[in-house]
């Protein structure tokens, strides 16, 4: 089977942590990533739930636009409330 190369951008402490999990599985970044790709192929589906945050839907965001337009006059302000170190 002929082989190619995948190029992905990750944060770099996200894959020194993948490495380290790997390495304590006994697989390298290639075999976990190449079970991944096998897995999403095999169900047509990724092996995991995607969801949107339901802050971000359109409704909620209108809403936060049309607040904002508003102005600070009809911002609520609340003063600080200490607590008691008891």
């Amino acid at each position: 089977m002929a082989m190619t190369t995948m190029s992905i951008r990750v944060d770099e402490q996200d894959k020194k942590q993948f490495d380290l999990f790997c390495d304590q599985t006994g697989m390298n970044a290639s075999v976990a990533v190449n079970m991944f790709v096998k897995k999403v192929l095999r169900e047509h589906r990724l092996p995991f739930a995607v969801e949107a945050d339901p802050f971000y839907s359109e409704s909620n965001m209108a809403e936060l636009r049309r607040r904002a337009a508003d102005g600070p006059e009809h911002w609520h302000t609340h003063e600080l409330i200490e607590a008691d170190d008891d």
